[in-house]
């Protein structure tokens, strides 16, 4: 299992208290490129360019930035798995 695996159950458990380091690594780890903008850092996918999250680069984050990063994720899991499943047949 992954390190942004592994992070990944982890924010499922618990929503509080991660950093923007945290999800940094999460949507690193899963692919996502990023460019700095001002206060923020702007994650996309560049096989799938509608999958984009701005992040606050401040302190900890608030729960809803976690929630989002999972159901992220989690559509993101789901895409390739499609994906794959289509190139099988």
């Amino acid at each position: 299992m992954s390190k942004a695996e592994k992070l990944l159950e982890k924010m499922k458990h618990t929503k509080h208290g991660w950093t923007p380091d945290d999800l940094h690594t999460l949507y690193t780890g899963f692919g996502f490129t990023y460019r700095e903008g001002g206060n923020h850092r702007i994650y996309h996918h560049p096989n799938y360019p509608n999958m984009m999250v701005t992040v606050a680069r401040h302190g900890s984050l608030v729960v809803g930035y976690i929630q989002f990063a999972i159901k992220m994720v989690e559509r993101l899991k789901e895409l390739e798995r499609q994906e794959r499943k289509n190139e099988d047949h």
